[in-house]
């Protein structure tokens, strides 16, 4: 029987948060496989029937991958149905060099980060189910991942944001034009570098495009794109590296997920 990841901490272990949720909503860690297996099946519902990405090694419509293990795996049920609608996952410092790495290292060189790496945590496998996604849902599993930083006391997160290709890759120009901006600003910001870069420069340059709304929330949140997008063929996307610092979380967000500055 697979065992799940846990952090040893005084995060709240309860089936549902303790703070309050959109009403119809719950939200909480994975406990048992049966759990873990409902979040595979609709990440493999959401990345490869709706988004076309291949898992070679895929099984029985599950998404699973050797990390799932090593990871805490947030998720946001419907409760009229009890059906998980939401999910996102988070490795630690300490599973990340149990599971061999992070995943974010499939795609990256992150020795640039290597100086932080004992406080950074790395976030992904986020997908919503198409009939919730009202923002509700991802503020839950914000506020999960908030709560588990908070009460272990990590300060960064880094996960990847997956940008579609199918469009030419004009969202994922626009995207890039809007990180050059920040590293413009921020020459002290912590870089990574990608393995098999997307050549963005040249991606769609002509063509209209809008940020995507997840990243656009990152950027609310004050997290930056930390360098040039990677290409993942198995999705057709450019992955684009976002880092969050706490400390540099925009004051509304520290409010919302309990979070504030010390007065």
């Amino acid at each position: 029987m697979l065992e799940l990841a846990r952090i040893s901490s005084s995060t709240p272990r309860s089936a549902a948060w303790p703070s309050p949720a959109p009403a119809g909503l719950s939200m909480g860690l994975a406990r048992s496989p049966e759990e873990l297996e409902a979040i595979q099946r609709l990440r493999f519902q959401i990345f490869t029937e709706e988004m076309n990405a291949v898992f070679p090694d895929a099984v029985d419509g599950l998404d699973a991958d050797r990390y799932d293990p090593w990871c805490e795996h947030f998720m946001v049920k419907d409760l009229a149905s009890d059906r998980i609608v939401g999910t996102y996952r988070l490795l630690t410092p300490a599973n990340a060099v149990k599971a061999g790495n992070y995943y974010s290292e499939s795609e990256f060189d992150l020795s640039g980060l290597e100086d932080i790496r004992q406080n950074l945590v790395e976030v992904g496998r986020s997908c919503i189910h198409p009939d919730f996604r009202t923002g509700a849902v991802i503020m839950l599993l914000w506020s999960g991942i908030a709560c588990v930083m908070r009460e272990a006391g990590y300060r960064y997160a880094l996960g990847c944001a997956s940008v579609s290709l199918r469009d030419d890759g004009a969202t994922a120009a626009e995207v890039w034009r809007r990180a050059m901006q920040s590293l413009a600003a921020q020459p002290a910001l912590q870089r990574v570098t990608p393995h098999h870069p997307y050549p963005v420069e040249r991606a769609g340059q002509a063509l209209p495009a809008r940020m995507p709304p997840l990243i656009k929330g990152y950027l609310k949140l004050g997290a930056d794109i930390c360098g040039k997008p990677a290409w993942d063929p198995d999705f057709n996307t450019a992955d684009f590296p976002v880092l969050l610092d706490i400390e540099r979380m925009d004051d509304r967000y520290r409010r919302h997920f309990g979070m504030q500055r010390p007065v």
